[in-house]
């Protein structure tokens, strides 16, 4: 199981009221919310390993110079992420706790949590169950390797089973094409723009069509007669999007071959520190998750 660290301790900054704070009377109901997110999946999926997947590097260089808007609009006046004052200084609390109990985190400089997620869904030998918010990780499902997303649609209670029947259901392209899909579509979220004028609906006729965007962008070099879905308009269109469609790809695919050491992510039966866990969960009011995210893993049962 490889968690998407951000994207849930956002979504549990978001779902749990900034008003559950610790004995100093800041909040920390993003550290809880994880936490306590985290011990439900232990118990509903029961995986063998888990890894909470860091973002070393949440805009890598390598994608702000091939696309310059991808995440523009999420940078603050003073540089880095634009994140809300009452979670930022949670962010460095959750790691510690992580690292008390004996959770594996991993990341990797100059990558996001979304590149050491493929790295690690590739490697892996068994089963994988990606958990996160964030669609751009459907383009690593995969049903021969038995790799899905648990995706948090609503909440961790909430959770959408998405494996490649699953993509093909939602967005009307086969099932690994996602990635091909979102450079076609766009995703303001991400600042990426699309191709403008060309929707979901003409994104998948073209895969459908021409089987990949390199397909689609052969086709379209040598298309003498236009006919539908490439259209004389989409044509212009995708003549139009030529350097934008250069750069995409680079920016919208999983980096799945970053070079990490091993990994284990074996869940820890007991706690690495439980003197460190003990005193992090009295200085910010964590017992109760701590309690239970112990007792998901079988802390104290021999």
């Amino acid at each position: 199981m490889l968690l998407d660290a951000a994207s849930l301790y956002f979504r549990a900054f978001y779902g749990v009221p900034t008003s559950v704070t610790g004995p100093h009377g800041r909040p920390v109901n993003a550290v809880r919310g994880f936490l306590d997110m985290t011990a439900r999946l232990v118990v509903a999926h029961r995986p063998q390993r888990l890894v909470a997947c860091w973002d070393d590097d949440w805009r890598p260089a390598f994608r702000v110079a091939a696309l310059p808007s991808y995440k523009a609009h999420r940078v603050a006046p003073a540089g880095g992420e634009e994140v809300p004052d009452e979670l930022g200084p949670q962010v460095p609390v959750l790691a510690d706790v992580l690292a008390a109990a004996g959770l594996t985190r991993v990341g990797a400089p100059g990558y996001e949590a979304d590149d050491v997620i493929g790295t690690l869904a590739t490697r892996a030998r068994g089963p994988v169950d990606v958990v996160t918010g964030d669609r751009d990780l459907f383009q690593l499902v995969d049903d021969a390797r038995d790799v899905r997303v648990l995706y948090t649609n609503r909440g961790i209670n909430d959770l959408e089973f998405v494996d490649e029947a699953a993509v093909a259901a939602k967005y009307g392209i086969p099932g690994r094409s996602y990635a091909d899909f979102a450079v076609l579509r766009g995703d303001p979220s991400d600042g990426l723009p699309g191709v403008s004028g060309v929707g979901a609906k003409t994104a998948a006729a073209l895969i459908n069509e021409f089987g990949s965007l390199a397909g689609i962008r052969a086709a379209a070099a040598r298309t003498a007669v236009p006919k539908a879905p490439l259209t004389a308009a989409v044509l212009k269109k995708l003549h139009a999007a030529a350097d934008y469609l250069d750069a995409a790809p680079e920016v919208v695919a999983v980096v799945t071959a970053i070079d990490l050491p091993p990994v284990d992510g074996a869940l820890p039966r007991e706690p690495a520190d439980a003197e460190a866990l003990a005193a992090l969960a009295e200085e910010h009011g964590l017992e109760s998750s701590v309690r239970r995210l112990g007792s998901a893993l079988g802390w104290g049962q021999g």
